[in-house]
Formats: structure tokens, C-alpha cells, sequence
């Protein structure tokens, strides 16, 4: 047993043993540790992004801590499955810090999980390619990503990229202009084909969501529906849409084993909750995380899973 399968199991035999509320105090304790710039920057953080919940310390309004405490306390038998379902050292330990940052901010070894080595998605130390690839990219925003893909693989066969508003879509066809080969779709993708509406975010267009009541109206689909051809590789970074997106990339996931780049830390539960439901589609794939975040809130985790070499 190494170090951190020591660490992560401390951790959660302590936590199976206490209650929600009992875990809750315990993170309000830690909290009350950190030093008050970074509690400050914290609640700034939280309250700007509305994914994890609301953290206001002068009116004790600690929802974002108290949600933490109930994914840890009911899922915390999930974590542990997917400890022993990851790969590599690596992955193990950036599930750790995760959960060792979330339960008594532990900002060191989250620091020593940030990935600096490759581009974010593309490692190469665990991403075979093959040429002539068929990539996904959900959430393709102003094309960064598949420059970077571009870039780190110097072939493919086609790529699709994905984004939700026409504003967001124009940008991204100049930047992407000198490039053949590449499909755009000003569409959002989900478990269905429907029509839902554009909810923009205050900070950034890469943080738009989609939600049921508005005024901007978005093409929503399913990646079973919109592609028919065989894909080799999805990536997706859709603000918390990501679960429902695989929903409707189930056939795709069966038939075509792709290579998944999934973001997973837009909620406390797609941490365990997206890999679960890969491995209900498709158990030839191997788990793995990376972290592109920073040290003190753990952001910018990606689930990459690789389908297992076939046995003749």
C-alpha cells in the first residue's frame, strides 16, 4: 500500500462514520481556518458561478460547504469505487486531493496534482492516436481546444464542433478558418432533440448555459441523433450538461469506443456519478484523471477514458 491509498483510505473510513451535519462542522471548522483572503476569494468565486451553491459568510449562508458534506457522506461508497476503478498513481491521486481539498482544504497536494506537462485534455502519456480520427469537441467555445488537438496531433479525418450561441459560433469559424475538415454546429447537446433557451452567464460566454424558460431559443440534440458517422474521440466541457450529453451519446459509446475527454467538476456528483454511467454503457475502457485547476478549489478535472487494447 503507497502513500496516498493510505491517505484515501484514512479519509473515507473517517467519513463513513459520521453524519452529513457531523461532516458539515467539520468543514466549517476548516473553513474558519483559512486565512480570510482566501475565504473571501472563495465566496467571490461561488456566488459568481452558481454550480456548487451560495457561500455567504456574513449571513451564514454556508449551502456551498453543507452540499459538499451530503455528496460526502451519501456517495462516499461511489468515491471508493472509483478510486479502485482508476488507472495510474496519478489518477488516484488527484481523486484524493479532491476529496481531501472539499472535506478540510488541503491545498498542497491538490497543488501537486496541477498538470503543466501537456495540454489540457491531450495527454499524451495516455492518449493513443491513431490517424485519421473522428473528434468530438462539446463545448468548443472560441476553438481552443482543437488547436490545441490540432496541434498535438497534426492529423485527423474531421472534426465537429459544438457551441450554443451564433456569436460564440462566428468566432469560433474565423479562428478555425485556415482549417479543412471541420464542421460547425450552433446546437446544444443533450439526451434529447428538443428546443430550450440560452441562459447567459455574467462572467464569461464559455460559462452559458442552457435552461427551459427564456427568451434566446437553442437547438438542443442528442450525439446519436446529430452524428451518424463513427467518432473516435468526444470531448466535452458543456457547464454541467455533460451527464444528460452522454445520455444521448449512449449508441456512440457502445459501437464506436471512443476516447472520452469529460469534464466533471461542474457539480459535487459528476465526479462519480459520469463514470458510473460509462461503465454501464461500455466496460472495456480505463479510467483516469487529470487536473488543470488551481490549488485552492478543485476545478478543471477531466475524466479520460481509454478503451482497453482488444485481446485476439
Amino acid at each position: 500500500m503507497n502513500i496516498i491509498d493510505k491517505n484515501f483510505n484514512e479519509l473515507v473510513n473517517k467519513i463513513k462514520k459520521m453524519t452529513t451535519d457531523e461532516i458539515f462542522v467539520n468543514i466549517q471548522n476548516a473553513f474558519h481556518h483559512v486565512d480570510s483572503s482566501v475565504q473571501k476569494s472563495l465566496e467571490n468565486y461561488f456566488n459568481l458561478f452558481e454550480y456548487w451553491g451560495k457561500l455567504d459568510i456574513n449571513n451564514n449562508n454556508y449551502a456551498e460547504l453543507y452540499y459538499k458534506a451530503d455528496t460526502l457522506h451519501n456517495h462516499i461508497d461511489d468515491f471508493i469505487w472509483l478510486y479502485h476503478k482508476l488507472n495510474d498513481y496519478t489518477s488516484k491521486k488527484i481523486l484524493f486531493a479532491i476529496l481531501n481539498n472539499w472535506y478540510q482544504y488541503d491545498f498542497n497536494t491538490l497543488k501537486e496534482c496541477m498538470n503543466n506537462s501537456f495540454k489540457h485534455y491531450f495527454d499524451l502519456d495516455i492518449i493513443p492516436f491513431s490517424h485519421d480520427e473522428v473528434l468530438v469537441d462539446l463545448g468548443a467555445y472560441t476553438g481552443d481546444t482543437t488547436l490545441d488537438f490540432i496541434n498535438t496531433y497534426n492529423n485527423y479525418k474531421r472534426i465537429y464542433c459544438y457551441e450554443i450561441t451564433k456569436e460564440t459560433t462566428a468566432i469560433l469559424k474565423n479562428v478555425l478558418s485556415n482549417y479543412t475538415n471541420i464542421i460547425y454546429k450552433n446546437k446544444a447537446v443533450l439526451d434529447k432533440n428538443q428546443i430550450l433557451y440560452l441562459k447567459e452567464s455574467s462572467v464569461n460566454a464559455s460559462a452559458n448555459q442552457i435552461d427551459e424558460i427564456g427568451t434566446i431559443e437553442v437547438e438542443a440534440v442528442s450525439l446519436d441523433n446529430d452524428i451518424l458517422e463513427k467518432i473516435d474521440i468526444l470531448k466535452m466541457d458543456i457547464e454541467g450538461s455533460e451527464y444528460q450529453a452522454l445520455i444521448g451519446s449512449k449508441n456512440h459509446i457502445i459501437n464506436d469506443n471512443p476516447k472520452l475527454l469529460i469534464s466533471v467538476y461542474h457539480n459535487n456528483d459528476d465526479l462519480w456519478r459520469i463514470p458510473k454511467l460509462i461503465d454501464e454503457y461500455n466496460k472495456n475502457y480505463n479510467y483516469y484523471l487529470r487536473y488543470y485547476g488551481n490549488n485552492i478549489y478543485p476545478t478543471e478535472i477531466v475524466l479520460i477514458c481509454i478503451p482497453k487494447p482488444r485481446i485476439y
